[in-house]
């Protein structure tokens, strides 16, 4: 189950609340629901604020609707258990099974994944710009709009401009890849990275740890190979950073769209790649130890987040590697 699967998850418990009499509230004033990381010291995975949204349209106290929602979501299909804390914020605990969930949507979906329809029917119209960045970043979000179903199109002089500070593409200097990262990875409107860092193979370097972290997933793979191991998930892995960053890259991807912001694709990157550099140790076999279904779960999941990377990093233009 995705973040955007349990945001859905619980606006059908709203509906059901609101069907039912439950919740006297017009249907039409329903707020949207967003679903967010739990923050440290808190319950479960993710967590809701609707039921406090809530509380004022329907003149019960948060705890109250929050309680409502608690009894419709309790047999939901990917959730382990609702829990209410402070006020009335709605905490979820995901079930084990729902990182296999997560992992096959991943796979199947390939490099398209976390693409989808929220903005099919809407049309935007861009205006084409001349200075270099500025172009970059336009023909960024544009890929990034279509990949959220909608229709985008130029216009000369009177589309929508992105607010851009100029910014040189130097492509024979850094090279294609890294000229863009440089250009995208800062927000629109702030000052391009420094060019030379992205030069150096190390940790600190954004870019080489993303294009890293893509290039270890398919190693990991073919070492798997080598030792008769085959990717499939056939049991939990304790990674929830890792999942949680999988999960999350939906989201990114339509708020990048909806907020022209390539920037916040190649934040989410450098999230999952991360989370995937800490899990490698664990992936495959150490010494005598034994090839088991622990193993093949976690090289799903290795081989989902290296395609998560690597799909992200086709959305910005830039090449993800099998090898640096």
């Amino acid at each position: 189950m995705t973040p955007a699967d349990l945001s859905l998850t619980v606006l059908h418990a709203v509906r059901r609340a609101v069907g039912d009499g439950a919740l006297r509230v017009d249907e039409a004033a329903v707020p949207r629901v967003k679903v967010e990381r739990a923050r440290a010291g808190g319950t479960g995975e993710y967590a809701s604020s609707i039921a406090l949204a809530l509380a004022g349209p329907t003149g019960l106290s948060a705890l109250d609707v929050a309680g409502i929602l608690k009894e419709r979501l309790r047999d939901a299909p990917g959730l382990g258990a609702v829990e209410i804390t402070g006020p009335g914020f709605l905490n979820f605990t995901l079930r084990r099974e729902a990182g296999g969930e997560l992992i096959r949507t991943v796979l199947g979906a390939g490099l398209s994944y976390g693409h989808g329809s929220a903005l099919a029917g809407t049309t935007v119209r861009l205006a084409e710009p001349a200075e270099e960045r500025a172009r970059i970043v336009t023909e960024t979000v544009a890929r990034l709009l279509r990949g959220q179903g909608a229709d985008v199109t130029y216009g000369e002089g009177d589309g929508e401009r992105i607010p851009v500070r100029p910014g040189a593409y130097d492509p024979h200097t850094l090279g294609t890849d890294a000229a863009r990262w440089r250009l995208l990875r800062a927000a629109p409107q702030d000052r391009p990275l420094d060019g030379p860092p992205l030069l150096v193979q190390h940790e600190r370097n954004s870019l080489f740890r993303v294009r890293y972290a893509h290039a270890r997933a398919c190693r990991l793979l073919v070492n798997g190979r080598q030792l008769g191991i085959t990717p499939a998930y056939e049991t939990g892995v304790d990674a929830p950073a890792l999942l949680g960053a999988l999960g999350d890259h939906p989201a990114a991807l339509l708020a990048a769209a909806r907020l022209r912001a390539p920037d916040r694709v190649a934040r989410h990157l450098e999230s999952t790649a991360d989370a995937l550099l800490a899990f490698q140790h664990t992936v495959l076999p150490l010494g005598d130890e034994k090839p088991s279904a622990a193993h093949r779960s976690r090289l799903a999941l290795a081989e989902a987040a290296g395609t998560v990377l690597a799909g992200g990093l086709f959305v910005l233009g830039i090449s993800a590697p099998d090898r640096i």
